[in-house]
């Protein structure tokens, strides 16, 4: 049985503390047949797995022609290329958002199929996954849901094999960077030839150093110009030459203008899907208060919960990565309903 607290939306959760900064949080999501039918996510840089309890995605990617991948449990692995999401009737789950280091620890590989890099899961893992959906099933509270993730991940990141360092220090680099890091410095920085790393990274991170640093920078992008930027000035800000260089990059990995993209987003269409990039930092007035399993609520005027809960309307982005949002509503840029 389902828990009855989330009809309709997704709800966010935080990872336990020994998990932070490998598993970047939780999305619960549920959408019936009135949805946005379908989702173009840009490129973000993270691994999203996809344990679902209904009914099945259909993820293509939205540059690149490569085989769709129909499954009720997705992992969909870092790409240069936005992915489009289609949900195939009434769909329940949760995302799990990872890493590439997280990701590589849990999964052993940065698992990219044979035609791209979503991958049905129960195709890698089998009865695993299917007894791991049951577990979740048996419950009808997200928070305890959100602790047995926590419980089952702690202890394949324990047994998992890790990413070299050197692969870590130039992630991390990138990261700090937003991407706007030579990889001939990344090379030098580790002590490794370019052409080593760009084989480790691809390998346990899922793409050349370079083309992670291209995603990093459109994901700057898009952040200065939902902090009110002009997109000029937004492109300058994330690395790019001009605004002519910024908007040829991003057709090219998102396949439609930035404007075209962030006015669908900025309108409020389709936000919360499972795809969604969690948000990075708190925007709302009001702090959210937090459960036991690190579920935030925004706290309403009249210090009420339950039916008082209210889902945060902040229009700019990021927005409070742990929030309970009853239906879509304004958030990030980083999806756009197609």
């Amino acid at each position: 049985m389902l828990e009855k607290s989330l009809t309709k939306g997704s709800l966010d959760g935080t990872p336990a503390p020994a998990l932070r900064g490998l598993v970047l949080g939780y999305r619960a999501f549920r959408f019936g047949e009135r949805i946005p039918r379908r989702w173009l996510v840009a490129p973000d840089g993270v691994v999203k797995v996809i344990l679902g309890f209904g009914g099945p995605l259909r993820l293509t990617d939205a540059v690149v022609e490569e085989p769709a991948v129909c499954a009720t449990s997705i992992v969909s692995g870092i790409g240069a290329t936005a992915t489009v999401g289609e949900p195939l009737g009434p769909v329940c789950g949760v995302t799990l958002m990872l890493t590439p280091v997280a990701a590589y620890r849990l999964l052993g590989v940065p698992k990219q199929g044979p035609d791209g890099r979503n991958v049905d899961l129960v195709d890698l893992f089998g009865p695993q996954v299917e007894r791991l959906i049951g577990k979740l099933m048996e419950f009808t509270d997200w928070g305890a849901r959100f602790a047995l993730l926590d419980k089952v991940l702690a202890g394949r990141l324990l047994v998992g094999p890790a990413s070299a360092p050197e692969v870590i220090q130039a992630w991390r680099k990138l990261q700090r960077t937003a991407g706007r890091t030579p990889v001939r410095q990344l090379a030098t920085e580790v002590g490794w030839s370019r052409r080593q790393l760009e084989r480790r990274f691809l390998e346990q991170v899922g793409l050349p150093p370079k083309s992670l640093a291209q995603v990093l920078r459109l994901q700057e992008a898009l952040r200065q110009r939902a902090g009110g930027l002009a997109w000029a000035e937004a492109a300058a800000v994330a690395g790019y030459h001009d605004q002519s260089h910024f908007a040829r990059s991003f057709k090219a990995m998102v396949g439609c203008t930035p404007s075209s993209f962030f006015e669908t987003h900025q309108a409020g269409i389709g936000r919360d899907g499972p795809l969604e990039l969690l948000p990075q930092k708190e925007t709302s007035k009001a702090a959210p208060r937090r459960d036991s399993a690190g579920v935030a609520f925004v706290q309403d005027p009249s210090g009420g919960r339950g039916d008082a809960m209210k889902r945060q309307t902040t229009g700019s982005f990021p927005r409070s990565s742990l929030s309970m949002r009853s239906r879509l509503n304004p958030a990030g840029p980083t999806s756009r309903t197609t």
